[in-house]
C-alpha cells in the first residue's frame, strides 16, 4: 500500500512537470514561513555538504546520501527540512545537491518534493523533531538528544524558533 502511494506521488510530480515544466526550478508559490525568498541563502553551506553540521542524525543522513546514493523517504524529508528551515537555504540549492547524489533521483519528484517541504508548493512548511526521527529511522540513526540538540524540541517550540514571524504550529 505504501509503495503504491509513493508511485502515485511520483506520477503526480511527473504530470505537474509535463504540464508546467518551468515550475520545477522556480517557486510555485511564495514561502509560507514568514520569510521572503530573498532571506534564504542561495548556496548549500559546506558543513552540510560535508556532513559536519554537528547534528548527529543530519550528518548521518548526509553521509548515507554521499556513500550510497540513497536515502529513505523520511530521511530525505528530514534532511530537506533541516536545510531549508533550520539553515534557511533556498530549496533549489538542496534539490541540486540531491540530484547530484541520488541514484533514483528525478527532477520532477525531487524538486516538487523540496517545494512541498519548503512550503512553496504546499500550504505550510514541513518540519520534524527528534522524536519523529527516532520513530521512523530505527536504531542505526543516532537520536541521542545531546547529539541532536536543535531537533530535540516539541513541534510548537520548533515552530516558534523556526518561524518567529508566524503564529501557531507548522509541523
Amino acid at each position: 500500500e505504501k509503495f503504491i502511494q509513493e508511485l502515485a506521488w511520483r506520477d503526480y510530480w511527473q504530470r505537474i512537470y509535463a504540464t508546467y515544466p518551468d515550475r520545477i526550478w522556480q517557486d510555485v508559490e511564495p514561502y509560507k514561513t514568514g520569510f521572503d525568498a530573498s532571506e534564504y541563502e542561495d548556496d548549500l553551506p559546506r558543513d552540510i555538504a560535508n556532513g559536519a553540521t554537528g547534528v548527529a542524525c543530519i550528518d548521518q543522513f548526509v553521509n548515507m546520501l554521499a556513500d550510497t546514493g540513497y536515502l529513505h523517504n523520511h530521511a530525505r524529508m528530514y534532511l530537506a527540512a533541516y536545510i531549508v528551515h533550520w539553515r534557511r537555504v533556498r530549496w533549489q540549492a538542496g534539490a541540486r545537491w540531491f540530484l547530484q547524489h541520488l541514484l533514483d533521483g528525478d527532477p520532477a519528484s525531487n524538486n516538487l518534493s523540496w517545494q512541498w517541504i519548503a512550503s512553496t508548493f504546499s500550504n505550510k512548511p514541513y518540519i520534524f523533531n527528534l522524536d519523529n526521527v527516532a520513530k521512523y529511522c530505527g536504531a542505526d540513526i543516532n537520536t541521542v538528544p545531546r547529539h541532536n540538540l536543535v531537533l530535540d524540541q516539541s513541534y510548537e517550540r520548533l515552530s516558534d524558533l523556526l518561524f518567529p514571524h508566524m503564529g501557531g504550529p507548522h509541523g
